[in-house]
């Protein structure tokens, strides 16, 4: 639980906002909603483009902020603080729409349990200079 493994760590993870950034961008043809046979719909379309691009910066950010990762504190905590927010947006969707796919019960679960751990990792971390 050092530098190191934090960053391989951040790294990891970062892909996953990049790669389902990317995807996002698709908005309605996104293969996830296009299997879904959502009708075409402007206002969803370019929310889920929007959103998918902001995803994807935050990738980008994790990305950026691995090399100095120690000296990088407050963005790691808001980075990871917004992750954290979106698992709460998931629960609040699985409480009033339903449950999603398995794939978005993981994620929820890592934004949900995760954002924390990391947030505390790093504190920890920063408490005892490694």
């Amino acid at each position: 639980m050092n530098r190191r493994g934090r960053q391989i760590a951040t790294a990891i993870l970062g892909a996953v906002p990049v790669l389902t950034g990317i995807i996002t961008m698709f908005g309605l043809s996104d293969p996830i909603y296009a299997a879904a046979k959502i009708p075409p719909n402007a206002l969803l379309d370019s929310n889920l483009r929007f959103f998918g691009g902001v995803w994807l910066g935050l990738g980008i950010a994790l990305y950026w902020l691995v090399p100095n990762i120690e000296k990088q504190t407050v963005l790691f905590r808001v980075l990871w603080g917004m992750i954290f927010l979106g698992g709460i947006g998931r629960l609040l969707s699985m409480a009033f729409v339903g449950v999603p796919p398995l794939p978005f019960i993981a994620f929820t679960a890592l934004e949900i349990i995760g954002a924390p751990f990391f947030i505390w990792w790093q504190a920890r971390l920063a408490r005892t200079g490694g």
